[in-house]
């Protein structure tokens, strides 16, 4: 028998979106719902004469709807394969599964077609994060997926979404742990012939920022004979990269004593020696230590999660840039961040032509930035695209 899902139908005109493919339906759009739709249902999107539009998760909020497909789909298990096979193989025609690399992101939300779905894989130790609880009923398609389709390159799945939801819409969320696999011990990996330790439990996020693999590589590429900051550090990604590529002195600076210990192991496992490590508030050393570097990478956590604290980001993203453009010597490189997905790429490039404006220096956009290739961004859904970076020149 063919499955039916509850309907909730739009506004009249109110389609637009969806012909467009862009897979978030608002709550203002919706005419009406079946009774007894609570958050988490999988619904039916219809027009105003009741035509099929579209499958997706109900929430309660602003965003009422997060669509699967634009279409009428079963979720079965067939489903779940077709998405999660459309992805690796995506992956795999990009050369990510290559003998210098063995860490990438497998699945990317709205961007592989399955919003609140993000897969992260560490050498063969898979972290699996559930963004939305409509997609709770179907863990175990998920992972049945993932074992078919990579075999014996998976080791284990790691659930890590409990931080991920408040305390008021934790019931039902599973508790943190392995849903696959025996090992939960730190993995080393390796990127670009780079070798890291990842903490998938106890890390930020799942472990490792996946999404800066490009941008680490283009500091290595410019960092030779230069003196480094890392600022906002963690385990040292950029900081390794540089120091690979020939700087002459590397800082990491973090709040987190714990981050700057694997960034030690991080250096000693890939041989190098010209880094220092300090534990400190970034904003209370920038102004110093900028002065004494002339390669800079502010990668700051997200200012703003809500589009509540947009303000209060934009004013410490305008802080940080202007002392480093103000206080870094002549002929500098910055390279400057926001993944905050409420502070979009225009907001963020204005609040650095503002920095600039203050800081009174002479200075060059020389590179746009933005996350690496297994982070795709659908032209339909623009959201897609939270980091945003510049490499900026400071001529004198």
């Amino acid at each position: 028998m063919k499955i039916q899902y509850p309907r909730i139908v739009l506004h009249p005109g109110k389609e637009t979106s969806l012909l467009r493919q862009h897979p978030w339906i608002f709550s203002g759009a919706i005419r009406s719902k079946e009774h007894g739709i609570v958050s988490g249902d999988v619904v039916w999107i219809c027009d105003s004469k009741g035509n099929i539009l579209g499958t997706g998760f109900y929430s309660d909020g602003s965003i009422a709807v997060r669509l699967l497909s634009f279409c009428e789909t079963e979720l079965n298990p067939s489903f779940w394969f077709q998405a999660m096979d459309q992805a690796i193989s995506n992956r795999e025609h990009w050369g990510l599964f290559n003998s210098q690399l063995n860490v990438y992101r497998l699945f990317y939300g709205e961007g592989d077609g399955i919003p609140g779905l993000v897969i992260d894989y560490y050498n063969g130790h898979v972290v699996l994060q559930l963004h939305h609880k409509g997609l709770l009923p179907y863990l175990n398609s998920i992972c049945k997926a993932l074992q078919e389709r990579l075999q014996e390159k998976l080791k284990s799945i790691y659930f890590k979404s409990a931080a991920l939801y408040p305390a008021a819409d934790k019931a039902g969320v599973p508790a943190d742990g392995l849903l696959f696999g025996d090992d939960l011990n730190p993995v080393w990996v390796n990127e670009n012939n780079h070798r890291f330790l990842v903490d998938r439990v106890s890390g930020q996020k799942t472990g490792f920022f996946i999404d800066q693999r490009e941008n680490r590589s283009l500091v290595q590429k410019y960092a030779s004979g230069r003196n480094v900051l890392n600022a906002f550090s963690y385990t040292g990604g950029f900081s390794v990269y540089a120091a690979a590529g020939g700087a002459q002195s590397v800082c990491s600076i973090d709040i987190s004593a714990a981050a700057l210990e694997t960034c030690k192991l991080n250096f000693n496992a890939n041989a190098l020696e010209q880094g220092t490590f300090i534990k400190a508030d970034v904003f209370e050393v920038l102004k110093e230590s900028v002065s004494q570097h002339n390669l800079i990478i502010l990668d700051p956590p997200a200012f703003a999660k809500h589009r509540t604290s947009k303000h209060q980001a934009v004013t410490a993203y305008k802080r940080i840039n202007s002392i480093a453009l103000k206080h870094a010597p002549k002929n500098s490189l910055l390279f400057t961040f926001s993944c905050s997905g409420v502070v979009d790429r225009n907001l963020f490039y204005n609040t650095l032509v503002a920095s600039a404006i203050e800081a009174k220096r002479n200075v060059q956009w020389v590179q746009m930035l933005m996350q690496g290739i297994d982070h795709p961004v659908s032209p339909c859904f623009p959201e897609g695209d939270y980091l945003k970076g510049l490499m900026i020149w400071i001529k004198d």
